[in-house]
């Protein structure tokens, strides 16, 4: 069946389905831009003319296409229009959030009216999961181990009076609506009152106002005055909190795992190997072979786990979950709608592009 797929033309994402398409001898998948789709919906239904398939990317590969659901978002929220991001710029994550549900929302009315088209990712757990809190709310409704969450932090004064209340000394705070552990903190103090944050997030002070801006390079911060000003700005877009959950050590370095489910099925997976408190891989954190990490116990808690978590997205085809597995048990930290970047790793002889396309 023919393919296409809403998002940026020439992003790695396009660049990599398009070569299992070529390696499969099928004919490369038709895209539709974003930011086109945005200023014409109507373009959908043309793209969509015969039956076929549709794969929705995320839209953060086109500036253009950002600016777009961030200015919608404001528009809903009736609130001022703020400017173009600067670069790696963590500006009201929130509104871009109101703007994205809004165009997913809007492109399952339009699905309705294409019975023709099957959908890889369904727009409506495609907004679940881009929702972190709700997505582990949704999560452990449906019996997946996750961190214990702590709620919503309303500024650094509410921060202080749940730790209190919980009496926690160490919390990870994730922003609602961040991805690619864009603005996560780790938080940790002691009794003597020190405390520390180490973050993604670069905070700069300037005009009487905190900008925070993803950074590769993990930040620490150790003062009252710029972790409460880092937390207040994190705040004001949306932030929550979740228990600390210790993971696995690796040599010097600890791990977590990334597993991609295809059609329900735990696929694709791989350690994330690092030093600092998160593990992603864009930064610059390294690559580990699963099986030979985990004994028997902790595999099988794993594919488990993977599988239990998938259910609980029975539209969404193919998907990522971020797990901290120790002692023969999982736990899931994220789901991603769009977890199928990993290039070059295989399973069963296969990269997650063509194993998708094979399940097609």
């Amino acid at each position: 069946m023919p393919l296409t797929l809403l998002a940026t033309q020439g992003s790695k994402r396009v660049r990599l389905m398009q070569a299992a398409r070529a390696q499969l001898r099928l004919p490369p998948a038709q895209v539709l831009e974003w930011r086109d789709w945005l200023a014409q919906p109507a373009l959908l239904h043309e793209a969509l003319r015969q039956p076929g398939i549709l794969k929705i990317e995320p839209p953060g590969d086109d500036p253009a296409a950002h600016l777009l659901l961030l200015q919608a978002g404001c528009r809903l929220q009736e609130r001022p229009p703020v400017a173009a991001p600067a670069h790696g710029e963590l500006l009201a994550m929130d509104a871009w959030f109101a703007g994205f549900t809004a165009a997913m929302t809007a492109l399952a009315a339009q699905l309705l009216d294409l019975p023709h088209t099957r959908v890889v990712n369904a727009p409506a757990e495609i907004s679940r999961m881009t929702d972190k809190l709700a997505c582990q709310r949704h999560l452990a409704a449906h019996g997946v181990p996750i961190p214990a969450l702590l709620g919503s932090v309303e500024s650094y004064e509410h921060l202080q009076a749940l730790l209190h209340e919980h009496d926690l000394d160490r919390i990870y705070l994730k922003p609602r609506y961040g991805s690619s552990a864009s603005g996560v903190v780790a938080y940790r103090r002691n009794k003597a009152g020190r405390q520390q944050a180490t973050t993604s997030a670069a905070l700069q002070h300037g005009d009487g106002a905190a900008r925070l801006f993803n950074v590769k390079r993990m930040a620490r911060y150790e003062s009252e005055h710029d972790i409460a000003a880092l937390v207040d700005a994190l705040a004001a877009q949306e932030l929550y909190a979740e228990a600390w959950l210790n993971k696995p050590r690796c040599d010097d370095s600890h791990y977590d795992l990334r597993v991609v489910t295809v059609a329900g099925q735990p696929a694709h997976r791989v350690a994330r190997i690092g030093q600092q408190m998160m593990t992603n891989l864009h930064l610059d954190n390294r690559r580990g072979d699963a099986s030979g990490l985990l004994n028997a116990a902790d595999l099988a808690a794993l594919e488990q786990t993977a599988a239990l978590a998938a259910r609980a997205f029975p539209a969404s085809h193919v998907t990522g979950y971020d797990l901290v597995v120790r002692h023969g048990q999982a736990h899931v930290l994220e789901a991603n709608a769009f977890g199928d970047l990993l290039p070059g790793l295989l399973w069963q002889g296969i990269d997650t592009y063509t194993a998708q396309l094979a399940h097609a």
